[in-house]
């Protein structure tokens, strides 16, 4: 059977994860009651009907961590640094040229279903699949385009205010089943389906539908805008129609969350007319990323070999440079170090400057033992790319590797201090501070770490674990005082809010 694709700007899942549907109407039911009673995170003014000014942008803040936290703890995230880049800096330029305000974090999900969703506070996630099925840039960059102009509109805020005069449970299963829509388990779809009126269903259905129309239209001004092929987006959402029409038949449609119709490509290919095809070429980094990914889909190191050595000798790839890459990626994990760098030095020599490539070098040197040659190199690239974060991650880590940790402290406390959310520092940030002999220090960013995972309660623990340590200097004590205090906040509110829901 072929996978099932579908593109949300809710919370996709695939059919078997209950766990993650009920987390997600739960979600929702704490959105809605808050908005209800005026209440998310400390209490909010009368906001009259306008959905722009329902949560202040503190509050959709919070929300957004709030959401990031559950996600973390209800999804398998792919950390990947290099991915998760690429993922960031290509969204960045659509949001950029496409005019569009806010700050967004786009993310990877590990797992190979077609698919995407918008949350709150511009959190976008893009599942692997929908990478690997992407056939250019282009399409990759039209389904972020999408869930961008979700963002932009405010959709989901106008969901949740829609749902302002209707009870809380009804409001939460209508809501769960349209945003979730036929990726949900099917005994919680019936019920949300049978717990709401039917004409309650079909107004919301309709409002979705409208947001899809938004969403499709300021997605392909975006694509436009920023040098991409507008006609992407409705071929490649072409494609999701025939998916749904081959696997999907027996699916309510209420249940859908994103419906391909012939009516909807037909409107979105009359919009991407206005603007006429745009030849642009797809970077070579997409195409790398598309083979770290397939490497990574493998769960054992051999079939990687085996997969991307078939495809090398029947010649069966887009990208010459990226399966050879890819080859070697495979041939390292699988421990064969002098293979892997003989696919690696003919790539490297025709593309000196690429950053993939200089890092799979640096990764090879360290593990034949050529550790000052690795950080020469990783230093070398990082003066001439300061801010990129996959190479900060390769440097520290390859300074903590040579018992170097002062100096990794001090590379990752000057990006912790510019991009604090940049989740993937702390683990690192811990381990140096443990390294450096700094108890209290690595106890602070171990509960981030825990933050960032989700794990509110023992997040709180660390820092209280921190605050008893005999060596604790005053400004490190305050800090971290304030930090416990805003978490302990955030532990009444979910708290009360939960109360709140269990009430009703």
């Amino acid at each position: 059977m072929g996978k099932k694709i579908t593109l949300s700007f809710g919370l996709g899942v695939s059919s078997s994860s209950r766990r993650w549907v009920v987390f997600t109407a739960i979600f929702i039911i704490l959105l809605w009651s808050a908005a209800s009673n005026g209440d998310v995170f400390g209490r909010l003014p009368d906001l009259g009907s306008s959905a722009d000014t329902l949560f202040s942008a503190a509050e959709q803040r919070a929300i957004g961590q709030a959401f990031m936290q559950r996600v973390r703890k209800n999804l398998p995230l792919n950390d990947d640094p290099l991915i998760n880049d690429y993922l960031q800096t290509l969204g960045d330029e659509l949001v950029k040229q496409g005019g569009i305000r806010g700050e967004f974090h786009f993310f990877l999900v590990d797992r190979p279903q077609v698919n995407a969703f918008a949350g709150p506070s511009g959190n976008i996630g893009v599942f692997s699949g929908l990478i690997l099925a992407a056939a250019t840039e282009s399409e990759l960059a039209a389904v972020l385009a999408h869930e961008i102009a979700h963002v932009s509109q405010k959709h989901l805020l106008r969901m949740i205010e829609s749902q302002r005069r209707m009870t809380i449970p009804a409001a939460a299963l209508l809501v769960a089943a349209v945003v979730l829509g036929s990726q949900m388990d099917p005994q919680v779809g019936a019920a949300a389906a049978a717990g709401t009126q039917g004409a309650m269903v079909q107004r919301q259905i309709n409002f979705t539908r409208a947001h899809e129309e938004e969403a499709d239209r300021i997605g392909i001004e975006i694509l436009a805008k920023a040098g991409y092929d507008p006609f992407a987006l409705p071929g490649f959402f072409e494609q999701l129609g025939q998916s749904n029409r081959t696997h999907d038949q027996s699916a309510p449609e209420f249940l859908r969350t994103h419906p391909v119709t012939s009516n909807r490509i037909a409107d979105a290919l009359a919009r991407a007319e206005r603007f006429g095809h745009r030849q642009r070429p797809d970077r070579l980094s997409f195409h790398l990323v598309r083979a770290r990914l397939r490497q990574q889909s493998y769960r054992h190191p051999q079939q990687a070999v085996t997969h991307f050595a078939a495809t090398l000798r029947q010649q069966r790839y887009r990208n010459a440079t990226a399966e050879r890459y890819g080859y070697a990626l495979a041939l390292l994990r699988d421990g064969q170090l002098n293979a892997a760098r003989r696919e690696l030095e003919p790539l490297l020599s025709q593309h000196p400057r690429q950053l993939e490539l200089i890092l799979l070098n640096a990764e090879l040197d360290q593990r034949q033992g050529h550790r000052d040659r690795a950080l020469r190199d990783l230093k070398r690239a990082l003066e001439l790319n300061p801010n990129h974060w996959p190479l900060i991650h390769a440097y520290a880590t390859a300074l903590l590797a040579a018992q170097r940790p002062a100096e990794a402290l001090t590379v990752l406390e000057r990006v912790q201090r510019s991009r604090p959310q940049l989740t993937g520092l702390y683990p690192l940030l811990a381990d140096a501070a443990r390294q450096s002999g700094q108890q209290a220090l690595h106890d602070r960013y171990r509960a981030e770490t825990l933050y960032w995972q989700g794990d509110l309660e023992l997040a709180i623990r660390q820092l209280e674990l921190a605050l008893r340590r005999p060596e604790l200097g005053f400004h490190l004590a305050s800090q971290l005082q304030v930090r416990l205090d805003e978490l302990k906040l955030q532990q009444r509110e979910q708290e009360r809010q939960t109360r709140r829901v269990e009430r009703n």
